[in-house]
């Protein structure tokens, strides 16, 4: 069955994946800050919209992809969001990683509404995006996520229910933070294999497929490696990622070292300039400090 889905933001994963449903045969319109970057998707068949309330009038479905939680609360409750245009039975989506307070206070405003919600945010990145591969992390009902589930089956392989309202966000921070330490761990891997003379791509093919093993070293230590720093995922977007996963931490009362260096560490790239590279940018920082 066709529906109607309104899909705000269209960054590089947000083409991907309203791509997919547009390939799907859904009804596709779409919004964004510059219409230029929606281009792709208009060329392929999706509808432009002024505002995230245009684009969701009259829509089945309703989704958000944006930058950080500010952007999340413009688009749902700004006066040209999507709760201003809502209609009883519609079902709205935040796909961004955001804040799960956030998530939880927009949920109650859109069962105020009659409107169902659920936050889903994403792990995958670019590639994930790309190939349709993505982990979808979901809070919201048993019954919004059924309704749900065939829409984001066309995005992504892994589709779980965490919980309630605000359950996915948790669930994304959760991989944020284990992402964390891993990365510290791919970038330390490198600087002791270079300046212990060996030869990392050898040892790559040794410990990739290991008890060392992670998602890091298969396909972001070859990145570094070739002195490719460009972004699957922004620096800027996981300091933000980093720093709400401080900020629930901190809600829960946890100590979280390897959380509270990685996040030091990222502030640094950041301050060096490199907010707009790959997350693997931090690589480029540990080597670069070891040739001096």
């Amino acid at each position: 069955m066709s529906l109607r889905i309104a899909f705000i933001g269209t960054g590089v994963m947000g083409t991907s994946m309203a791509g997919h449903l547009l390939k799907a045969g859904h009804a596709v319109t779409v919004n964004t800050r510059t219409r230029k970057r929606a281009e792709p998707l208009i060329v392929a068949g999706a509808i432009w919209a002024d505002s995230p309330a245009a684009a969701a009038r009259g829509a089945d479905i309703a989704i958000s992809m944006v930058g950080y939680p500010a952007d999340v609360a413009e688009v749902w409750s700004g006066p040209h969001g999507f709760l201003s245009a809502a209609h009883r039975g519609q079902l709205l989506i935040d796909m961004t990683t955001s804040d799960p307070a956030l998530a939880r206070t927009l949920a109650k405003e859109a069962t105020a509404k009659g409107v169902a919600a659920l936050d889903a945010p994403v792990s995958g990145g670019d590639r994930g995006a790309r190939e349709a591969a993505l982990s979808i992390m979901v809070g919201g009902s048993q019954v919004d996520f059924a309704r749900a589930k065939p829409i984001f089956e066309i995005m992504g392989k892994s589709v779980v229910l965490q919980g309630e309202a605000g359950a996915g966000q948790l669930c994304k921070l959760t991989n944020q933070i284990a992402i964390a330490s891993s990365m510290l761990a791919m970038c330390e891997a490198l600087t002791f294999a270079k300046a212990a003379g060996l030869h990392p791509e050898t040892v790559l093919s040794s410990i990739s497929g290991g008890a060392a093993g992670s998602w890091s070293l298969t396909n972001l230590a070859p990145r570094v490696l070739k002195g490719d720093y460009a972004p699957g995922f922004y620096v800027r977007h996981f300091v933000k990622d980093l720093g709400l996963a401080l900020v629930a931490a901190r809600e829960l009362k946890l100590n979280l070292p390897g959380l509270e260096l990685a996040a030091r560490l990222y502030d640094q790239v950041v301050a060096a300039g490199d907010a707009d590279l790959g997350t693997q940018a931090l690589a480029k920082h540990y080597l670069a400090r070891h040739a001096a």
